[in-house]
C-alpha cells in the first residue's frame, strides 16, 4: 500500500526526533520559507549526517545555534505541521525560538561547531587528495616507478592532483567558510586567494629561515608580507570577518552603488584586517602552541612526549604545525636524530585509531563506513585532515579518544627512544627514514599499534558511555521493561468513544500522530487514563502529554483548534514531571464557550508506542470515563 503524504511526514518526523537526541533534547519549533527550525537542549546529540539522509531533507546546518532542515517551500509548511503536532510544539513562533537559541549560546561549542561546518562542503575535495597523496608517496619510492617513464607520468599527475586542494586549502576554507556565516561566498574566495597571492613570501620558507619577507610601513605601522599556507584557522576567523563586513555593506550601501561600492569595502577592508590584526594574531597563537609544546618535550621528559603527541593533532586543526618542520630539521642539524617525527606519527596514528571506533560503532550506517574508511586510510599515509575534520572533531569523543591513544603512544616513544633520521613523512611511508638503533622499526611498529588500538577503545568506550546517557535523557526513568505488563487505558473524559481515524481533525483522523480514540464529550472533566508521568502541560491548556511506565505516550487534545483560544475557558491542575494515578483530575474546560467560539468539543487520545509495544483497540460507545477503551500490551 503506497504510503500517504501524512504517513510519510511522520514517518521523516520520528526520524528528526530520533536523530537529534530525542523529544526531551527540542526546546522549540518553527519554521520559515524553506526551513524547518529547532532549538536543542545540546546540539552534540543531533547526527547530522544521519539527518541529511532523511527523506525529503536537502541539507541540514547549524547556524545561530539553531538546527535548520532545508525542506523547501511549500513541503516545509506541511512537515512543520506533523512535527510539531508530533512532538508537541505547535506555536511557537520564529522570535521564540531564537529568543531561546540566544539564551543558550556557548561560545567554545560555537567554534568547534563552525570548523565542523565548514569543512563539510569542502572534505571530499580533502579526502580524494589525502588518498592521492598517500599513494603517490609510497609508488615514487619504488624503483619500478622511477624508472619507467609512463608509469612515473601517471604517478606524477596523481601527485599534482593530490596537492592541489591542500595547495589552496585556505581558499577553500575561507569560501566556505563566508558561506557557513551568511555572506557572498565568492567574496570569501577572493580574500583567500589574497592570502596565497604569489607576489607573498611562501609561509613555510619564512618559518624554515631561507625566505626574507618584504615589510611595509601604514602610517609607520610594519606590515610582513607573508603568505598564509596552511593558515587554516587564520582563514576561517577571516571567513567570518569577510561575511560580516559583507552583510554590514549590503545593509548600509545605497541600492544604486551597492553592486560596486559594497564588495569593494568587504574586500579592501578584510585584506587590511587579515595582514595587520587577524593574520597575526593567528601566527603568535600557533607560535604559542608549538614552542609551547616543543618545551614540554625538551623539559619534561616522558609527560612532555606524551602531552607533546596528545596535543599535537590540535595544532594540525591551527594548520600551524608545519612551522614544527623548521624545529625538525634543527634537531637533524644540531643532533642526527629527530624524536619528533615519530611523536606526530603515533598521535595522527591515534586519530586514526579512533576513526575506527568511531566506524564500530556506526558500522550499520553506510554514509558513516563511506567517511570513516578512507579517512582512516588516508591516516596510514600519513594525512590526518580527513580523519580529524571529517569525523573526529565533528562528533568530539572521537578527537578526544584519539589524543588520549597519541598521548600513551608518547610514552612508549620516550622510553624506547624512538627518533627519525629525516622529518617529512609519517605513518607507514615513516618508516622509512626511522633510526633502526635500538631496534627502532620494531619499536616503530609497537608505538603505532599502541596508538591505533588505544585511540580505537577509548572511542569505543566513550561512544557507548554516551549512548547510556543519551538513552537515559530520551527515556527518562519510564524504560522499557520485561516487567511491565499490559496496561488498561480508559477514557479521559466522558462521552461516545469512537476510532480515532473517524475524527473531524484531519490530522489525528490520518493517525500520523499515532492510534487511539475520539471521543465526542458531554463532560469538560479529563481525568488521566492510566497511571503515568506528565511530560508537557501546553501554554494554551488544552493539550496534555503522559509518558506510561513502558515507555510509550499518550497525548490528550481537547477540542480541534482551541489553541487559538489561548487558555481561554480552560483550567489544568497539573506539572509538567508530575507523577499521576488513574482517575486523577488533569484539567477542565468549559464545552460551552468553546461551542460559542465556534471551535468542536472532540476530544483526542493519541498513543506513540514504545519498542516491541503493541495496541489492542477496545471501543466501548458511550462510556462514562471509566470503561477500557484500549491496552497496551
Amino acid at each position: 500500500m503506497e504510503e500517504n503524504k501524512q504517513e510519510k511526514y511522520l514517518r521523516i518526523s520520528k526520524e528528526i526526533v530520533n536523530y537529534v537526541g530525542g523529544e526531551d533534547n527540542i526546546q522549540g519549533v518553527a519554521h520559515c520559507a524553506t526551513r524547518l527550525r529547532i532549538v536543542l537542549t545540546d546540539n552534540n546529540l543531533a547526527d547530522i549526517e544521519k539527518l541529511e539522509n532523511i527523506d525529503s531533507v536537502k541539507g541540514v546546518f547549524i547556524a545561530g545555534n539553531q538546527l535548520q532542515l532545508i525542506f523547501g517551500a511549500g513541503l516545509v509548511n506541511e512537515v512543520y505541521e506533523v512535527f510539531s503536532r508530533y512532538t508537541h510544539t505547535e506555536n511557537m513562533s520564529l522570535g521564540d525560538i531564537k529568543a531561546q537559541s540566544a539564551q543558550k549560546q556557548n561560545p567554545i561549542q560555537t567554534v568547534i561547531k563552525s570548523l565542523s561546518d565548514v569543512f563539510i562542503g569542502i572534505m571530499p575535495g580533502i579526502l580524494a587528495a589525502a588518498l592521492l597523496m598517500g599513494i603517490t608517496g609510497v609508488l615514487g619510492k619504488w624503483d619500478v616507478v622511477v624508472n619507467n617513464e609512463t608509469l612515473y607520468a601517471i604517478n606524477k599527475l596523481a601527485s599534482i592532483a593530490a596537492n592541489g586542494i591542500f595547495s589552496i586549502l585556505p581558499m577553500a576554507v575561507c569560501y566556505s567558510a563566508t558561506k557557513r556565516y551568511g555572506g557572498k561566498p565568492i567574496l570569501g574566495m577572493i580574500v583567500g586567494a589574497i592570502m596565497l597571492d604569489s607576489s607573498l613570501a611562501n609561509a613555510y620558507s619564512v618559518g624554515s629561515g631561507t625566505v626574507v619577507p618584504e615589510v611595509i610601513r601604514i602610517f609607520g605601522f610594519p606590515i610582513e608580507l607573508v603568505g598564509f599556507q596552511g593558515g587554516i584557522i587564520i582563514a576561517l576567523m577571516m571567513g567570518f570577518v569577510v561575511a560580516k563586513l559583507d552583510i554590514f555593506f549590503d545593509k548600509k550601501v545605497p541600492d544604486f552603488i551597492k553592486l560596486l561600492l559594497s564588495p569593494l569595502c568587504t574586500v579592501f577592508i578584510s585584506t587590511v584586517l587579515l595582514f595587520t590584526v587577524v593574520g597575526p594574531l593567528g601566527r603568535e597563537l600557533g607560535n604559542l602552541i608549538t614552542g609551547s609544546l616543543i618545551w614540554m618535550t625538551e623539559n619534561l621528559g616522558a609527560l612532555g612526549y606524551m602531552i607533546f603527541a596528545g596535543l599535537q593533532q590540535i595544532v594540525v586543526i591551527t594548520g600551524l604545525h608545519h612551522i614544527i618542520g623548521a624545529v625538525e630539521a634543527q634537531l637533524i642539524a644540531d643532533t642526527g636524530r629527530n624524536f619528533l617525527n615519530p611523536l606526530m606519527s603515533v598521535a595522527l596514528m591515534g586519530q586514526g585509531g579512533a576513526v575506527l571506533g568511531y566506524l564500530i560503532l556506526n558500522w550499520n550506517d553506510v554514509k558513516a563506513r563511506e567517511l570513516c574508511i578512507p579517512s582512516f586510510a588516508s591516516t596510514l599515509f600519513g594525512i590526518s585532515e580527513p580523519a580529524i575534520f571529517g569525523v573526529n572533531l565533528r562528533h568530539k569523543f572521537p578527537l578526544v579518544a584519539g589524543c588520549l591513544g597519541g598521548a600513551i603512544a608518547g610514552a612508549y616513544v620516550y622510553f624506547a627512544d624512538l627518533a627519525a633520521l629525516g622529518f617529512g613523512t609519517s605513518a607507514l611511508p615513516g618508516i622509512a627514514i626511522t633510526d633502526p638503533t635500538n631496534n627502532g622499526y620494531i619499536n616503530y611498529i609497537i608505538a603505532h599499534i599502541i596508538a591505533l588500538s588505544t585511540g580505537l577503545v577509548f572511542c569505543v568506550i566513550f561512544g557507548k558511555v554516551k549512548d547510556k546517557k543519551t538513552t537515559k535523557v530520551e527515556d527518562s526513568e519510564y524504560d522499557v521493561s520485561e516487567k511491565v505488563g499490559n496496561i488498561e487505558v480508559t477514557s479521559p473524559v466522558k462521552g461516545r468513544v469512537k476510532n480515532i481515524g473517524e475524527s473531524s481533525d484531519a490530522t489525528f483522523a490520518s493517525k500520523c500522530m499515532g492510534d487511539g480514540i475520539a471521543v465526542d464529550v458531554i463532560d469538560g472533566e479529563i481525568v488521566a487514563p492510566c497511571d503515568g508521568k506528565i511530560t508537557i502541560v501546553f501554554p494554551s491548556k488544552h493539550a496534555i502529554g503522559m509518558k506510561l511506565k513502558d515507555g510509550s505516550s499518550i497525548l490528550i487534545h481537547c477540542g480541534i483548534d482551541t489553541v487559538n483560544m489561548d487558555g481561554d475557558g480552560f483550567e489544568t491542575f497539573v506539572d509538567a514531571d508530575q507523577e499521576v494515578k488513574k482517575g486523577d483530575l488533569l484539567l477542565k474546560f468549559d464545552i460551552d464557550l468553546v461551542k460559542e467560539k465556534g471551535y468542536s468539543t472532540e476530544t483526542m487520545m493519541s498513543f506513540e508506542l514504545a519498542d516491541k509495544r503493541t495496541l489492542q483497540m477496545q471501543y466501548t460507545g458511550q462510556t462514562q470515563g471509566k470503561d477500557v477503551v484500549a491496552v497496551v500490551k
